[in-house]
């Protein structure tokens, strides 16, 4: 277990709910990912830019399996420096809160 770090890029109320949605899973979808949070497309794209600036997120194209069309969607995942800033943003939260 890494140590504890408090990272204002993450803690951003949405940006932490982006995180801990992306933690849960190897990818998601951008669509998925939006509806879950409630926000506009611009909303999420705003703060994937700064999650992905900061090296926090990738996203990539690709065709979605089932769909019938050409269309491709957008899959968000964090990266290895994003989940162990999560990670340890968690803990720095643990340790404040006295957990």
């Amino acid at each position: 277990m890494g140590e504890a770090r408090f990272d204002e890029t993450i803690h951003a109320p949405l940006r932490l709910r982006i995180c801990g949605l992306l933690r849960q899973a190897d990818g998601l979808d951008f669509a998925l990912v939006r509806d879950s949070l409630g926000v506009s497309d611009a909303t999420l794209s705003k703060h994937v830019k700064t999650l992905t600036a900061a090296g926090y997120v990738s996203s990539s194209k690709a065709a979605a399996a089932g769909r019938g069309d050409a269309r491709r969607v957008t899959w968000l995942s964090l990266t290895r420096d994003g989940r162990a800033a999560f990670d340890a943003h968690v803990r720095a939260l643990q340790e404040i809160a006295g957990s």
